[in-house]
């Protein structure tokens, strides 16, 4: 993993995670704004996917489980989806609630790998 692209996923993620938590608890429906977060935020996890394919033949090789951390980038793509699907079905002020804490949760995934990547001795 890169350090300065995990900085950038984990601010977007925090960031329009607590956006959306907030627009939620006020009462705002899912909207552009907070569907485009979850999907700038998905953007971001499918460049890491590519970046985490290229990376060990660039020469940076992962030192905790590659197991592990395979487990949790898939997971982290396939939350935001769901979350925004969810939210598109629903359609009420929890639902933006509900893509927030996705988000919140993808951050902390994020900031896990990057430590499964760098810190952990196999």
């Amino acid at each position: 993993m890169i350090l300065w692209f995990t900085y950038i996923l984990v601010a977007i993620a925090a960031l329009g995670g607590l956006l959306c938590v907030v627009l939620g608890l006020a009462g705002r429906r899912p909207s552009d704004l907070t569907v485009g977060i979850l999907g700038l935020l998905e953007l971001g996890l499918i460049a890491q996917v590519v970046i985490s394919i290229i990376a060990p033949f660039a020469g940076n090789p992962p030192t905790g489980s590659l197991l592990e951390f395979w487990v949790y980038l898939v997971t982290a793509v396939l939350i935001p989806p769901a979350a925004v699907v969810w939210a598109l079905l629903e359609r009420s002020r929890w639902s933006t609630v509900i893509m927030g804490i996705a988000a919140l949760a993808v951050a902390v995934m994020v900031w896990r790998m990057q430590v499964i990547w760098t810190v952990q001795g196999s």
